[in-house]
């Protein structure tokens, strides 16, 4: 009989809800069903609700409301927030939030910082619990030996920030010299895709506290889960939707021991991948483009040896010996379930 978890927790990307009748994606390839997904998130929450024992916390990887909230006015996003909360405010868990762009279409973060979706663990040992300034990174101890950071892959951005601010010039500077389309949400003819409005970037500060938690788990044998919005590996994404300087995070990360994953949303299609130091990447598929009859969220649980994550409807990912990892010739936006491992010996 296998032993029960250590904990479990739930995980979410991209629910993008808006009172809004479906629409589609930047290019007009994808549907989105932007008034269906807070049903589907609703479901998410009675599941994790209902399970025994229920998850110990709920990773909401960002883009929880949608951009289309704001060209109906402050009011709507503000509407359109304050639901997609009250769906999440009816588990009895801690939620922890990343920000993505949509919440920065919709909000400043001055604003976010003093909204329910500027999420904050209990103090516990280690590093500072974050970096300095208004990053919306942090890292949490769950239990003992494991350890989740959370990043913000816009902190350099020039979304949310007032155009007059500092950051804010600095980043539509930089993005400019990598991006000379009229439309910056646009890749087209670019030599780096990813350079465009809808992604962002670390700060050198927010690198330089992210390698200092690292280095304390390193040191006291601990596992970390890394999460973001944007995914941080080419092969857990597309070209375009990577954060802009994505290498300064996995040099960060595979200088280290510690790292197990790296979770993401973002790539609404959802990806995976077994980078050369031996760290997953998932990249969870986003509520906002799932079928009414089906959904796109999980449970993640966590032994001593292994982490599974059981996922619904959309994909059931099994996360236990790297040695055993399956073809993963499935990962597709389609509804086959898959199978892969991540290993917690070492």
């Amino acid at each position: 009989m296998e032993p029960a978890p250590r904990f479990s927790f739930g995980v979410i990307a991209d629910v993008q809800y808006a009172d809004a009748d479906d629409g589609h994606d930047f290019w007009g390839c994808q549907r989105r069903y932007y008034r269906h997904s807070l049903r589907l998130l609703r479901a998410a929450v009675d599941a994790w609700a209902a399970e025994r024992p229920p998850p110990a916390f709920v990773l909401q990887l960002g883009d929880c409301i949608d951009g289309v909230n704001a060209r109906s006015g402050a009011a709507e996003a503000e509407a359109a927030l304050g639901r997609v909360l009250e769906a999440l405010g009816r588990l009895r868990v801690p939620v922890h939030h990343a920000w993505g762009n949509h919440e920065l279409y919709n909000f400043s973060r001055a604003r976010l910082a003093q909204s329910g979706l500027r999420s904050r663990p209990p103090p516990s040992a280690g590093p500072p619990a974050a970096p300095p300034g208004d990053c919306q990174a942090y890292h949490f101890c769950p239990a003992p030996r494991f350890r989740f950071v959370l990043l913000d892959g816009y902190e350099l951005s020039p979304l949310g920030r007032d155009a007059d601010s500092p950051q804010h010039r600095a980043a539509l500077r930089l993005l400019r010299e990598k991006n000379h389309n009229a439309e910056l949400n646009s890749p087209a003819g670019l030599e780096e895709p990813r350079f465009v409005l809808f992604n962002g970037g670390f700060s050198q500060a927010q690198l330089d506290w992210f390698n200092d938690v690292l280095k304390f788990s390193d040191e006291n044998q601990e596992k970390v889960v890394v999460m973001g919005h944007q995914p941080i590996h080419p092969d857990a994404s597309n070209e375009v939707c990577l954060a802009w300087n994505y290498r300064d995070a996995l040099s960060v990360i595979h200088s280290h021991q510690c790292v197990v994953c790296f979770l993401a949303g973002h790539l609404h299609h959802g990806a995976y991948c077994l980078d050369s130091h031996g760290v997953h990447h998932l990249t969870l598929e986003g509520v906002i483009e799932t079928p009414p009859e089906s959904n796109a969220f999980g449970t993640v649980y966590v032994y001593d040896d292994k982490m599974v994550l059981k996922g619904r409807e959309r994909k059931v990912v099994d996360l236990g010996e790297m040695s055993s990892v399956p073809e993963l010739d499935c990962i597709c936006p389609s509804l086959k379930p898959l199978t892969l491992y991540v290993s917690l010996h070492g």
